[in-house]
């Protein structure tokens, strides 16, 4: 099928407008956060794959930290065990660890590295237990006691939840320079050799940090920051960042995103990019358009 002129001049269009980034990005380290609709509706997932396969093919070293709760979820249903959550965080006890394993670790982390694959990738799995790349420790949380008349905070034990302590990337290193595409499921070891389940977004920023990546992606199921009046916002700094969220601009569950994003930042990694995972493409459209599909943060206050 031929294609007429006008077709022919958006496609120029695209291709020329592609390459200065593809010029400025080639052996810089992307950190992806894959999760939400991406990572379940069929046209997202091979878009998603195929995006990440074009990163590699052009010299791009891409770097992808999944999540899975929804996964992870409906398998604890079936085996007929309630999912807990105390501030947005899933209590993990011994059982539940077992079952985010199983599902992060093995389910999730295999069906991403089989779709890569299919594209044409060399992606290869991995947990943060391997290698002991990921070190991690128990994360202490405390919330306000119900009784006002006790102003005191109460320690929440939420089992196996953890953050990272530090991370070794060597593992990682080796991967990039053969030539793979890692893909991390977010599953840290303690000192003692447990399994702590951590948050993908928090893995991903410290990676990125750790890694001094060029860029931290994390897909959402969002346009990206919107102002108050529901227009998207880019292109800001941190200091920008942090007036919107004492202004109440940004509130709720995009709070941990963007503190994921400001601390990736102001730790020396370039940009930050909040992006819609239910569009096509979004990987592509945000690195290599002048537009771009989403929110970009920079570190400090220009």
């Amino acid at each position: 099928m031929s294609l007429d002129k006008k077709s022919t001049a958006n496609v120029t269009q695209v291709l020329t407008e592609a390459l200065p980034y593809i010029q400025r990005f080639k052996g810089k380290t992307l950190v992806i956060k894959y999760g939400g609709n991406a990572m379940v509706d069929e046209a997202l997932k091979n878009s998603f794959a195929r995006d990440v396969v074009l990163l590699k093919a052009v010299g791009i070293n891409p770097i992808i930290v999944h999540g899975g709760g929804p996964q992870i979820g409906d398998l604890l249903a079936k085996i007929g065990k309630e999912s807990k959550f105390i501030g947005g965080m899933r209590v993990t006890d011994s059982e539940t660890m077992d079952v985010v394993e199983m599902v992060l670790g093995g389910q999730v982390n295999k069906s991403i590295v089989s779709l890569i694959n299919a594209h044409g990738g060399r992606a290869v799995g991995l947990t943060g237990k391997d290698g002991h790349f990921i070190s991690a420790e128990k994360l202490n949380v405390s919330q306000e006691s119900d009784d006002p008349a006790v102003n005191v905070s109460e320690l929440i034990d939420l089992g196996h939840v953890g953050e990272v302590k530090s991370i070794d990337t060597s593992v990682i290193d080796m991967l990039i320079k053969s030539d793979f595409i890692p893909v991390i499921a977010p599953i840290g070891v303690g000192d003692e050799g447990e399994s702590y389940n951590i948050n993908a977004d928090l893995v991903a920023g410290k990676l990125a940090e750790v890694l001094q990546a060029e860029k931290l992606i994390l897909l959402t199921n969002t346009e990206g920051l919107l102002d108050s009046d529901g227009s998207l916002l880019t292109g800001l700094n941190a200091k920008q960042v942090n007036d919107l969220i004492d202004d109440g601009v940004i509130y709720g569950g995009m709070l941990p995103k963007i503190g994921c994003a400001l601390d990736a930042v102001q730790a020396g990694v370039t940009t930050a990019h909040i992006i819609d995972g239910r569009v096509q493409h979004a990987l592509l459209l945000e690195m290599f358009t002048d537009e771009g599909v989403g929110t970009l943060i920079r570190g400090g206050g220009q």
